[in-house]
């Protein structure tokens, strides 16, 4: 499911569960004072976890699509840096330069696919570092920058699997699932000592997006490169403009 369609499954449960809270007749021995300020110190710890947890589950898509930005900006650097460097080397490394843009050709198309991230290609990637591992410098400059291509090469393909693995940190289905049934209990509690009116359907429906919201938050962010929050492919394109100049 999409996070708009999960999202939108949240605020249905929440707002069907405060609704059901007002429909439930309760005896009055249930609706005494007691009962109301137990209800209420269960519905404020059942807050409390709920927001922790939220908040928990924000920040941590937040730095995972923070990190992905910064390690896409970060590789386009990289792939420049080693074209300049390759460039530097010598003519003999026109076809190195050749794999390496299309590597990146490669990386953009499988980071924005139309159906989602596809996996890394691993034979590209071995078969570029073995390239530039092998080339035999003939000069004491060649020699220099070599090490400073290996350098560099390396950290290009180690930044770019680790883009790839740091993608499979989604959303734990049990946690959510564990989240949802805490809000649609909280918004059950909102209704049992509550009559319909206007002011209590705004705030409601208020609350009940509010925390949908915030869901569809934590999964878009939860994927970088998909979804309406999803990183721009600006850094990669630039890249693409400016090898082989």
């Amino acid at each position: 499911m999409s996070p708009l369609a999960i999202a939108s499954v949240v605020f249905v449960c929440a707002l069907g569960s405060a609704i059901a809270g007002m429909l439930i007749t309760l005896p009055d021995r249930h609706r005494d004072q007691d009962s109301k300020d137990t209800v209420k110190l269960v519905m404020g710890l059942i807050a409390t976890i709920s927001a922790l947890v939220l908040s928990l589950l924000i920040a941590s898509a937040n730095g995972l699509y923070n990190a992905q930005r910064s390690e896409l900006q970060s590789l386009a650097a990289n792939v420049i840096l080693l074209d300049k460097l390759l460039e530097s080397y010598g003519p003999e490394t026109r076809e190195t330069r050749e794999m390496l843009r299309n590597a990146v050709t490669a990386s953009h198309e499988r980071l924005w696919a139309p159906g989602g991230v596809q996996p890394m290609a691993a034979n590209l990637v071995t078969g570029f570092l073995n390239k530039i591992q092998s080339l035999s410098p003939t000069t004491d400059a060649q020699r220099n920058i070599q090490g400073r291509i290996v350098q560099v090469g390396e950290t290009l393909v180690q930044t770019r699997l680790l883009m790839f693995e740091q993608l499979g940190d989604e959303v734990s289905l049990p946690v959510l699932t564990v989240l949802v049934g805490w809000i649609c209990m909280l918004f059950l509690g909102f209704g049992l000592f509550t009559r319909l009116h206007l002011t209590v359907a705004i705030a409601v429906i208020s609350g009940a997006a509010s925390v949908s919201g915030a869901i569809f938050l934590i999964l878009e962010l939860s994927e970088p490169f998909g979804g309406l929050l999803r990183l721009s492919d600006a850094p990669l394109q630039h890249v693409l403009t400016q090898l082989g100049r």
